[in-house]
């Protein structure tokens, strides 16, 4: 049974920051690969960020975000970070936090695909950024 429960979405304004946190539940194999999704414009979920537990930590990240958004991970805490930099407005949507994943190079074009999904969801928490 894996839970997962983000926080920390808010409003911003353009240019500033928030900080993602997704707090889970779930063994250690079924939170090997964990990562971060929100809603494109034609509102279905892509995939932004990911990150892998072998040893480095090894991360991916959609186009869009990299150089902006940095996904970390706390073992002991079993937490998930989504730091958010140089927010834009189309940064805004709901973001859901994520397990289960196969995360690797080009894994937001894998995620793409209609039968790929992540094994769990978390609710979601809203950000929205204005000018």
């Amino acid at each position: 049974q894996v839970q997962l429960v983000e926080s920390g979405g808010g409003s911003v304004q353009v240019g500033g920051s928030l900080r993602l946190s997704c707090a889970a539940r779930g063994s250690k194999r079924d939170l090997d690969a964990m990562g971060w999704f929100r809603p494109n414009p034609g509102n279905e979920r892509e995939a932004i960020a990911c990150i892998n537990t072998r040893g480095d930590d090894d991360t991916q990240y959609t186009d869009s975000v990299k150089g902006r958004f940095t996904i970390t991970r706390d073992d002991a805490k079993n937490i998930v970070y989504l730091q958010m930099d140089d927010l834009r407005p189309e940064d805004t949507g709901d973001y859901y936090c994520a397990a289960g994943l196969l995360c690797y190079r080009s894994f937001d074009q894998y995620y793409k695909l209609p039968s790929a999904h992540p094994g769990w969801w978390g609710q979601g928490t809203h950000v929205t950024v204005s000018s």
